[in-house]
């Protein structure tokens, strides 16, 4: 595996020769030691990228697409390879790497191998006599941070349309997770990107992060996080009003009405807070229940959360593997702690698995807390196997506490009444929602939140407008048209 920096087309140690473990969360033991980037290192990928991109930003843009698409089949001819990898290093189950992580990362970059020709300028219809059009300029060279939830797949969210659109990029990996991306990197230099034109720097957010987001020569930075590092990152892009893009946290509302189809609901529940562990932003952390229906629900919910297969994330038969690392473990068992401070129920988990083969590694049992619409745990994400339960009598007290935190990033609702989905729809505060199911994504459909989860948009023509800027072209078409001062013209 590659455990070094990617600057300009090559494998090279930190300038500084700082290196820090990356560690398998099932049993915490170390799997390599990984180059940590510096200053100096955000520089040079920025030099190299910078150097890039006039060549770059001027390639065909079939030619862009077509070497998006290569990777994207490289990808696919390294599948289980990928998969492996990315559950060694977050933890993920290799069922859901399998199946989720590896063919969500090889699409994203197929759809915006097929984008890169098809993302049009237009024609502004204007006055007589004059032609208006507008370009779709690339940014240049822009700075991207990935998590270390899902870093395989969102390495493609943020690289593809980048590319795609004519950028240089350097990247930032998580120091947690960074073997995956690493390995992006060799693929995309084997199928045939030019030298310079992706960088990929693991790091820490303090040394390497930090410095991308405030670096003068970056014409935009794209986060994904938490909302307290993404606010930092926009007073850190403040120096040369870089355009940012920050898809942050969540604390997704998940409700469930009397007339849902249960089993259809307890099963759709179960995947939007236990899957990956509950490490998404866009988790059903919150699960709102119609009170007719609550106690129905949670015996059929809590069962099938306490039989999840818990286990080493590199067996098949896993459905749940640990938290990715240690400190993240001990935050959420700090948070069932908070629950029981006040007073709420848990009804499940809560604690780490009694199994001693499990002792070592990051794992927390899936966790069911019945609370209030005022507890912190209703409020604040805590980004594991932890949901919360509320109960509601009418549709506006179901509204009330689903739009009752600062977030809003994705929320779900289960209902057979085809006018009051569209109505709640409308009214929840969030920039995605599903309904009669959860967690859905798709490269053509945006992604992304309102109030602390975050602006901008991942995916789809959106994202394509992100990555570039607007630039209005006037033309004069009418030889005849007069001056605004108009002064008598010389003889020849």
């Amino acid at each position: 595996m590659q455990t070094e920096l990617f600057i300009n087309g090559r494998f090279v140690p930190a300038a500084s020769g700082a290196t820090a473990p990356t560690l398998n969360p099932h049993n915490n033991r170390v799997i390599a030691e990984v180059a940590m980037a510096g200053p100096a290192d955000v520089d040079a990928a920025v030099d190299a990228a910078r150097g890039a991109f006039p060549r770059w930003s001027r390639t065909a843009a079939m030619e862009r697409g077509r070497l998006l698409l290569k990777l994207a089949d490289a990808i696919e001819a390294h599948a289980e390879e990928l998969a492996r990898l990315e559950s060694l290093d977050t933890g993920h189950p290799l069922r859901d790497t399998r199946a989720l992580d590896v063919p969500r990362t090889a699409v994203t970059f197929r759809y915006f191998g097929g984008m890169a020709d098809k993302f049009e300028g237009s024609v502004i219809p204007v006055e007589a006599g004059f032609l208006n059009y507008l370009l779709r300029e690339p940014v240049g060279v822009v700075g991207q941070i990935v998590p270390w939830n899902f870093p395989l797949m969102f390495t493609s969210w943020k690289m593809a349309p980048a590319l795609a659109a004519g950028n240089c990029v350097v990247m930032k990996p998580a120091d947690l997770t960074p073997l995956s991306s690493l390995r992006i990197a060799e693929l995309m230099a084997e199928v045939g990107f030019p030298e310079g034109v992706v960088n990929i720097l693991p790091g820490t957010g303090p040394h390497a992060g930090q410095y991308l987001a405030e670096h003068p020569r970056i014409g935009k930075i794209a986060f994904t996080g938490s909302t307290g590092v993404g606010r930092k990152v926009v007073a850190a892009s403040a120096g040369n009003l870089k355009k940012v893009q920050l898809e942050l946290g969540g604390k997704g509302a998940n409700i469930v009405f009397a007339d849902a189809n249960l089993p259809a609901a307890v099963a759709g529940s179960a995947f939007a807070i236990f899957h990956n562990q509950g490490q998404a932003c866009i988790a059903g952390a919150r699960l709102i229940l119609h009170e007719s229906i609550a106690d129905a629900f949670l015996e059929h919910f809590v069962a099938l959360a306490q039989s999840l297969r818990i286990g080493d994330p590199l067996d098949p038969a896993t459905e749940l593997g640990p938290l990715t690392s240690i400190h993240h473990r001990d935050r959420v068992l700090d948070y069932v702690a908070l629950a029981r401070s006040e007073g709420a129920d848990i009804l499940c988990g809560g604690e780490a698995p009694a199994d001693a083969a499990l002792a070592a590694g990051c794992y927390v049992l899936p966790t069911v807390v019945k609370a209030r619409a005022g507890d912190r745990v209703e409020q604040e994400e805590v980004f594991g196997p932890f949901v919360s339960v509320t109960t509601f009598a009418t549709d506006e007290e179901a509204l009330v506490l689903a739009n009752g935190t600062e977030y809003g990033l994705g929320a779900g609702l289960w209902t057979r009444d085809l006018a009051r989905a569209h109505r709640m729809a409308r009214e929840l505060k969030s920039g995605m929602v599903w309904i009669n199911c959860y967690k859905r994504v798709n490269p053509a459909s945006p992604f992304g939140g309102v109030g602390s989860s975050g602006y901008g948009r991942e995916m789809g023509f959106e994202v394509m407008r992100e990555y570039t800027q607007a630039k209005s072209v006037w033309v004069n078409v009418d030889a005849n048209l007069q001056p605004y001062y108009p002064r008598p013209t010389a003889p020849a």
